[in-house]
C-alpha cells in the first residue's frame, strides 16, 4: 500500500512532482461541513487557502491506481501543493465497425499509437494508457496538461506524441501517408483539441479570486470590527484605498490575460488541408489536428497551428515568435534514411535536433517551394499545448513563484507582530476584566489590539515604492511585466551577457577574405567584388552557399549570409511557382554576377568562334541545400553553372570543422596558427571548400543523396573574415558593473577564442588575467569522461610546458599575503558540449567553475538556462541580458532577465529595454536597489508605527482610557499615509556602489535599527505617561477640570465650556491622553526621517520635495496646535487643556527622543556597527571578487583588518560562493595547472567525484 501511496511524475524535469492518491470521505466532509458553520465560514476560507489541509480533511487515502483525487507536491524548493480530480474517458465512443477490433486495437497497442508496428517501441501504444475490461482511461489535468493513467509504468503520465521515441525511418514509412478518419477520430478523443486554449478570466471570478485573498480578508475584518466600534473614516479609507488596489490589481491582471490570449489566438482557427491514407485531402478545422496527421502547407504560406516535421519540400518561416530574430529561416525537409546511402536509420527524430526540417506552432510559413507540382507536406508531432509555443504559453501562465528573502522575512515580520499582538490581546482582557469592564467592549478592544499591530495599509505601503520604481523605469525606456522582480533586481551579484546583438553589434562587418591556392594562404585582400576573382570557385562558394531568399523582392535571410552575398555584389533570382510546378528539371533559384564585372575578353585559341558568340551570361544555379545545422556547424549546396555537365558541390562554416573534411594536402600547414591570429583579434572566422560532383549525380540523385554523401573529400579554398564591432557603451558598461563589485560572465553561440578576445576588449577579462580552457571529454570506448586544461594564451606553446608551468599560472601559496591574492585572477572558458560533460561527470567541480567561469561558448538555448541555475545554486543573483534571440530560457530563469528585443519573444523576459543597449542593465540594478531600499524603510517604518500605536493603546488601556477616533484618524491618515506614499519618492542614487543592500528584513543591522528605535520610543513614551502624573496639578480628569488656570491663560475657557456639555462614555479626554498623543505623533515623523536613508543607493532625502515638504507641513501642524491651542481642533481631537509649562516639557521631551533617534540610526548604527557587521558578512565577497580592480582588493583588505582581528574570520558565510572561495584560497590543486587532467572517478556517480592526472 504504502509504495501505491507515493509516486513520482515527470521525474527528472522541470515540473518533476510527488503524487498521492486519496478517495473523498463522507464523515470527513460531515465533520468539515459543521466546523464551517462553527466557524462562520473561516474554516472554508483556511481549507481554500491550503489545497494540502482541504484533501487532507475531507479525503482519505487510497491507491494511486484506484483514487478519485490526487494530491501533487513540487519536488522543488517550493514544495508547492496542488489537487486535481480524476475524471474517466470513455473509449465506447470510439467509431469502429464492431467492437471485436476495437478490442484487438486495443490489445495489440493500435488503438491511438503513433507506431503502427507493436513490436517496435510498443510504449507509444494507447493500450498501456487503458484498462481493456472497462474501454476507459483514468486521467487528470494540471497546469493545462493531461495525464493519463500508464498501466506499464503504474503511474500517471502525459500522452507524448511524435517528437519522443520515433525514428526518422518510422515517419516515412509508417506515418507519411496520413491517418483514416476512425484512427483520427479516436486520437482526437484522446489528445484532445489542438488549441493553446488562453481563457480570459471573467472580471467576477478574478475578483472573487482577488477579494479572497488572505489580506483583504483581514482588511475586511478590520473595517467591520471599526465600523462596530464607530471609527467609519478610517474604514471609508481604507475600504477606498482597497477598492483602488484591488480594480487596479484586477486591470493590470486581465490586461495580461488578454494580452497573452490575443498573442496565442492568431494561429487559434485555421482551416487546413491534410492528407488521408487513401490519397484524398480532406479540409478540417486546425483544431481538429492530431499527432500523425499529414498536413499540406499552402502555396501562399500560413502561421502553423501546431509543431510538424517537414516530409517534402521546402519552407521559408519567421520564427520570430520563438527565437526574437525576424531573419527568415529555411526548412527543407526531414532527411529519408531508407534512400540514405549509409542508412542511418537508427537516428530518432528530436524536434530541438531536428529544428531545421520543424515547423513550429505559431511561426509564419511566408513562401513554400516545391518541385515537379508535389505538395509540400509536414506530419503534425504535437498539439495544444505540448508544442514549442504551448511549453512557452504555459510557463508564463503558470509562473515559478519568486523565492526571494525580503518576501520571507516579511512574513516573519508579519508573525513576530501577530505574537505581539497576542501578548497585547491577553493583556487587555485580563486588565478589563480586573476592571470589571463589560463584555462587549472586552471583545472589540481586544480585538482592536490586533488591527493596530498589523497594519492594514502594509502592502499599499509596500506596493507604492514598487509601483513608483516602475514608472522611474518606463521613463527610462524599460519595461516590467514582473513587478515583484524589480526588488529583486537590487540584490544581483553576477550578469549574464549574451555577445551578439547584446555585447557588440548585431551585424557582421566582411573585414577581408584569405584565400588559399596550392595549399597556401594568399595575403589578405580586402576587396571581394572584382573582375579577378569573378569566376573564381572561392566567389561561386560565396555567392550560393547561404540561405538567402527573395521575399516580395527584397533580399532577407541570415545577416551573416546577406553581408557576404552584398560583398559579391551578385544578383539572385528565384523560379516563380508557376515555372517550378511546369518544369522537372527546374533551378529553383539562379545567382549571377552584373554584367559589369565580367570580363570581356578575347576567346582563347582552342575555343571555336561560334560558341564564344553565344551570349556571355554566367550564371550558377543552386539546385540542392544542406541548410546550415549547429550541430554539425555547416551548411552546404549543390549548385551548376549553366552549360557545366558537371556539378559543384560548396561548404562554409566552423573552420576547424570544414578542414577535417577537406583533403589533407588542400589545407594550408599553418592553418592553425593563422586561424587562431584571426580569432584572437576577435574575428569571426568562417572556412570554404569546394569539390567537383561525379557527371553521374543527376538532379533526382542529388534530390535524394544525404549530405554525408556530399560533404566530404572536398578542396579547402581559404577563409572569410568578419569583423563583430564592440557596442560604443559597451566597456563602459561592463567596467561600471566591476567597480559595483557585480560579475559579469559571457554565454555565447559564437566560438570559444572569439569570445575570449571579446571579453578580453571589453574588459571582461583584463590584460593581466590569466584564461584556463576547460575542454571535457565525455566517457569513450570504455574510459572515463575527463577534461584537459588548457591554457589560452598558450595553446600554440604546448611544446614548452615547463614554461608554461613557471610563467603562465599563477603558483598559489597557502598563506594570504596580498601578492598572492593578486596573482590568483584566473578565469575559466568552456563550450557548451563541455559544459554538459562536466555538468553530468562532474559534479563535485561545477560550483569551482562557476566560481571563476567567465566565457561559455557554443552555448545552445537549454545550456544557457542550465548555466543560470547552476550559478543560482551557488547562492549568486543572476541577471541575464540577451537579445531576445534564444535566450527566452535564460532571461524567464534568471532573478532579473532582460531582453533588447521587443518582438514578441520578450513576453518571456521580466524586462524589456526599448533602447537595444546593455547601459539599461546598472540602470535596473540601481534603480532595484532603490526599490529594495524603500521597501525597508517602508516595512521598518510601518513596524515602528504599529509597535508605537500599539504601546499608546496599551499604555491607555491601562487607566481605561483610549485614543479618540479623530486622534486615530489624524495618526493614520494625516500622518501615516502621507509620510508613507512620500517616503517612497526618493530616485535611485546616480552611480552604483560597491556595497550591496542587505537581501533579508533579518539581518543584523536592520534587526538593530527597528528594535533600537522602538525602546527609544516606548521609553520617551512611558517617561511621557508616568511624569505627567507626577505633576502638582495632575487630577484625574473630569469635566470639570482645569488645570490650565494655573497658568492663567485664557486659552482654554472655550473648549471646557464645550466639554462640560459632552459626556465622555470612553474616557478619551484625559491629561495621559493628551501627552501620549502630542508624543507618539512626533514619534512617527521622527523615524520617518531616521528611516528615509539616502546615499549609497536612493538621493538624498531633502531631494524627494514631497516628503520634505509634507513632514515639515506635519511637524509645523502638530507644534502649532500644541503650543497655541486652536479651541475647534482640541475639541474634535479630544484634546485636553494642560498648563503651558508642560506643553515646553513635552517638546524638549520630543527633541532629546529626536536627537537620541537619529544619533542611533545615522551614527552609531551606519558609521560603527553597519561597517563591521557588513564587512564582516561581504568579507568573502570582496576578498575572493574575480572583477575588482587589485588597488580596490588592497583597500577592501585594510577595512576588513579589524573585524578579522577581532576574530570575525571564524564567521561562515552565508553565500555558498563566498565559502567556497574561502575554501579554494588554501587548496593547492585549484586551480588546475596546465596541461593536466581531471577524470571522473569510475562507478562512483552519484556524487561524480573526479581525480587530477598530471600528463607530463
Amino acid at each position: 500500500m504504502d509504495k501505491e501511496e507515493r509516486k513520482i511524475i515527470n521525474q527528472g524535469q522541470e515540473d518533476e512532482m510527488e503524487i498521492y492518491g486519496y478517495n473523498l470521505s463522507r464523515w470527513k466532509l460531515a465533520i468539515v461541513s459543521l466546523g464551517v458553520i462553527c466557524s462562520g465560514g473561516f474554516l472554508l476560507l483556511l481549507l481554500y487557502w491550503m489545497p494540502e489541509w482541504r484533501v487532507k480533511a475531507t479525503c482519505v487515502r487510497a491507491a494511486i491506481k484506484d483514487c478519485e483525487v490526487v494530491l501533487l507536491r513540487t519536488t522543488d524548493e517550493f514544495k508547492m501543493w496542488f489537487c486535481a480530480k480524476i475524471r474517466v474517458l470513455s473509449l465506447e465512443t470510439y467509431p469502429v465497425s464492431s467492437p471485436k477490433s476495437m478490442s484487438n486495437k486495443l490489445s495489440n497497442g493500435h488503438a491511438v499509437c503513433l507506431i503502427e508496428n507493436p513490436t517496435e517501441e510498443n510504449r507509444h501504444g494507447i493500450s498501456k494508457y487503458s484498462q481493456t475490461e472497462s474501454q476507459q482511461i483514468r486521467y487528470f489535468t494540471h497546469h493545462s496538461v493531461k495525464y493519463f493513467w500508464n498501466d506499464t509504468i503504474h503511474n500517471f503520465d502525459f500522452l507524448k506524441g511524435l517528437d519522443e521515441g520515433v525514428s526518422c525511418t518510422s515517419i516515412y514509412e509508417k506515418h507519411s501517408a496520413g491517418l483514416t478518419k476512425g484512427m483520427h477520430a479516436y486520437r482526437k478523443l484522446l489528445y484532445g483539441v489542438n488549441e493553446i486554449a488562453v481563457k480570459v478570466p471573467s472580471v467576477f471570478k478574478l475578483l472573487i479570486k482577488e477579494v479572497l485573498n488572505p489580506f483583504y480578508i483581514f482588511q475586511l475584518f478590520s473595517v467591520i470590527l471599526w465600523s462596530t466600534d464607530e471609527y467609519y473614516y478610517y474604514a471609508l479609507a481604507i475600504v477606498v484605498m482597497s477598492i483602488v488596489s484591488i480594480v487596479s490589481s484586477l486591470y493590470s491582471i486581465r490586461k495580461q490575460y488578454v494580452m497573452l490570449h490575443d498573442m496565442v489566438a492568431t494561429h487559434s482557427t485555421v482551416r487546413v488541408s491534410v492528407c488521408r491514407v487513401n490519397e484524398e485531402i480532406e479540409e478540417i478545422f486546425s483544431t481538429d489536428l492530431v499527432p500523425g496527421d499529414v498536413m499540406v502547407i499552402p502555396l501562399n504560406g500560413t502561421i502553423m497551428p501546431c509543431d510538424a516535421v517537414l516530409i517534402n519540400g521546402t519552407c521559408i518561416v519567421n520564427e520570430s515568435m520563438l527565437t526574437g530574430e525576424s531573419v527568415p529561416v529555411t526548412k527543407t525537409n526531414l532527411p529519408n534514411p531508407s534512400v540514405d546511402v549509409k542508412g542511418i536509420g537508427d537516428e530518432l527524430y528530436n524536434p530541438e535536433t531536428h529544428k531545421r526540417h520543424t515547423l513550429f506552432c505559431g511561426t509564419t510559413v511566408i513562401q513554400t517551394r516545391f518541385y515537379t507540382g508535389e505538395l509540400v507536406k509536414a506530419i503534425v508531432v504535437r498539439t495544444g499545448f505540448s508544442t514549442s509555443k504551448g511549453q512557452l504559453v504555459r510557463s508564463i501562465l503558470y509562473p515559478k513563484p519568486t523565492d526571494f528573502k525580503l518576501y520571507r522575512d516579511a512574513y516573519l515580520f508579519l508573525l513576530c507582530l501577530v505574537a505581539v499582538a497576542g501578548i497585547g490581546f491577553i493583556y487587555t482582557i485580563i486588565n478589563s476584566i480586573l476592571n470589571e469592564v463589560q463584555v462587549g467592549v472586552i471583545i472589540i478592544e481586544s480585538l482592536d489590539i490586533i488591527t493596530i499591530t498589523v497594519p492594514p495599509a502594509l502592502p499599499a505601503a509596500m506596493t507604492a515604492g514598487i509601483v513608483y520604481a516602475q514608472r522611474r523605469l518606463k521613463k527610462i525606456g524599460i519595461f516590467c511585466i514582473s513587478p515583484q522582480r524589480i526588488n529583486i533586481c537590487g540584490q544581483l551579484n553576477l550578469v549574464c551577457f549574451d555577445k551578439t546583438g547584446t555585447l557588440t553589434e548585431d551585424g557582421l562587418d566582411l573585414w577581408g577574405i584569405q584565400r588559399v591556392e596550392n595549399a597556401r594562404f594568399l595575403s589578405p585582400e580586402e576587396n571581394v567584388c572584382n573582375e579577378m576573382l569573378v569566376k573564381s570557385q572561392f566567389v561561386a562558394c560565396m555567392a550560393t552557399c547561404h540561405s538567402l531568399t527573395k521575399i516580395e523582392g527584397v533580399l532577407s535571410g541570415d545577416p551573416l549570409d546577406l553581408k557576404m552575398f552584398e560583398a559579391i555584389g551578385w544578383i539572385l533570382e528565384e523560379a516563380t511557382e508557376e515555372e517550378t510546378a511546369l518544369h522537372n528539371r527546374i533551378m529553383p533559384t539562379v545567382v549571377r554576377p552584373p554584367k559589369q564585372l565580367l570580363p570581356e575578353s578575347t576567346p582563347p585559341g582552342n575555343q571555336e568562334m561560334e560558341l564564344f558568340e553565344l551570349p556571355a551570361i554566367y550564371e550558377i544555379g543552386i539546385v540542392r541545400q544542406f541548410p546550415f545545422s549547429s550541430a554539425l556547424q555547416r551548411m552546404s549546396v549543390v549548385a551548376r553553372v549553366l552549360g557545366d555537365k558537371k556539378m559543384d558541390a560548396y561548404m562554409k562554416g566552423a573552420p576547424e570543422v570544414i578542414a577535417s573534411l577537406c583533403k589533407p594536402e588542400t589545407v594550408p600547414v599553418d592553418f592553425q596558427n593563422v586561424l587562431e591570429d584571426f580569432t584572437k583579434q576577435g574575428f569571426r572566422v568562417i572556412a570554404l571548400a569546394h569539390r567537383k560532383l561525379e557527371s553521374k549525380l543527376t538532379w533526382h540523385k542529388v534530390q535524394n543523396i544525404s549530405r554525408d554523401a556530399i560533404e566530404n573529400n572536398m578542396d579547402f579554398m581559404g577563409l572569410i573574415i568578419m569583423q563583430n564591432k564592440l557596442k560604443q557603451e559597451t566597456p563602459a558598461v561592463l567596467e561600471d558593473l566591476h567597480k559595483a563589485n557585480i560579475r559579469t560572465v559571457m554565454v555565447t553561440g559564437d566560438s570559444m577564442l572569439t569570445a575570449v578576445s571579446v571579453a578580453r576588449d571589453c574588459g571582461m577579462i583584463l590584460p593581466q588575467d590569466k584564461v584556463i580552457i576547460a575542454e571535457a571529454l565525455p566517457p569513450k570506448d570504455g574510459k572515463v569522461a575527463k577534461i584537459n586544461w588548457h591554457y589560452a594564451d598558450s595553446l600554440t606553446q604546448c611544446s614548452h610546458p615547463s614554461a608554461i608551468d613557471s610563467e603562465a599560472i599563477p603558483i598559489k601559496l597557502v598563506h594570504d599575503s596580498l601578492e598572492d591574492l593578486q596573482m590568483t585572477r584566473y578565469h575559466f572558458a568552456m563550450n557548451g558540449k563541455s559544459f554538459s560533460v562536466i555538468l553530468e561527470h562532474f559534479q563535485d567541480l561545477v560550483p569551482k567553475l562557476m566560481l571563476h567561469g567567465t566565457v561559455f561558448a557554443r552555448m545552445a538555448p537549454d545550456q544557457k538556462t542550465q548555466l543560470i541555475e547552476a550559478l543560482q545554486n551557488v547562492d549568486y543573483f543572476v541577471g541575464m541580458c540577451g537579445d531576445g534571440a534564444n535566450d527566452c530560457g535564460a532571461l524567464k530563469r534568471a532573478h532579473g532577465g532582460i531582453s533588447l528585443s521587443e518582438l514578441e519573444a520578450s513576453v518571456a523576459s521580466p524586462f524589456t529595454s526599448k533602447t537595444p543597449s546593455i547601459s539599461c542593465v546598472p540602470n535596473l540594478i540601481r534603480e532595484g536597489r532603490a526599490a529594495l531600499i524603500t521597501s525597508f524603510c517602508v516595512f521598518k517604518f510601518m513596524a515602528l508605527y504599529s509597535i508605537i500605536q500599539y504601546f499608546s493603546v496599551t499604555l491607555l488601556y491601562s487607566i481605561l482610557s483610549n485614543l479618540g477616533d479623530f486622534q486615530f484618524l489624524f495618526i493614520d491618515l494625516a500622518i501615516i499615509l502621507v509620510v508613507v506614499f512620500t517616503m517612497s519618492l526618493n530616485p535611485a542614487w546616480k552611480e552604483l556602489v560597491a556595497q550591496r543592500p542587505p537581501s533579508g528584513l533579518i539581518s543584523g543591522a536592520l534587526l538593530f535599527s527597528v528594535l533600537s528605535q522602538i525602546i527609544i520610543c516606548i521609553g520617551f513614551q512611558s517617561l511621557g505617561f508616568f511624569w505627567v502624573k507626577q505633576q502638582p496639578w495632575y487630577e484625574v480628569w473630569h469635566p470639570k477640570s482645569d488645570a490650565c488656570n494655573t497658568t492663567g491663560s485664557q486659552f482654554w475657557n472655550s473648549s471646557h465650556v464645550d466639554n462640560e456639555t459632552e459626556l465622555d462614555e470612553h474616557n478619551i479626554q484625559n491629561y495621559e491622553n493628551t501627552t501620549v498623543f502630542f508624543i507618539s505623533s512626533f514619534q512617527y515623523l521622527i523615524v520617518a526621517i531616521a528611516f528615509s536613508k539616502g546615499k549609497p543607493f536612493r538621493q538624498p532625502c531633502y531631494k524627494n520635495y514631497f516628503f520634505v515638504f509634507s513632514v515639515i507641513f506635519l511637524y509645523i501642524f502638530i507644534l502649532f496646535i500644541m503650543l497655541y491651542p486652536v479651541a475647534s481642533v482640541d475639541q474634535v481631537l479630544q484634546i485636553v487643556c494642560v498648563p503651558y509649562q508642560w506643553r515646553v516639557t513635552m517638546l524638549i521631551i520630543v527633541l532629546i527622543n529626536a536627537f537620541v533617534s537619529l544619533t542611533v540610526e545615522n551614527f552609531f548604527l551606519d558609521m560603527v556597527l553597519w561597517k563591521v557587521v557588513f564587512n564582516r558578512d561581504k568579507q568573502g565577497e570582496y576578498r575572493f571578487s574575480t572583477t575588482q580592480p587589485p588597488q580596490e582588493s588592497v583597500d577592501r583588505w585594510g577595512k576588513c583588518c579589524l573585524p578579522w582581528a577581532l576574530g570575525c574570520g571564524k564567521k561562515i558565510p552565508k553565500a555558498k560562493y563566498m565559502y567556497l572561495a574561502q575554501e579554494l584560497l588554501v587548496d593547492p590543486e585549484w586551480p588546475p595547472k596546465p596541461q593536466t587532467t581531471t577524470e571522473a572517478k569510475a562507478l562512483v556517480k552519484e556524487n561524480g567525484s573526479c581525480q587530477i592526472i598530471t600528463i607530463t
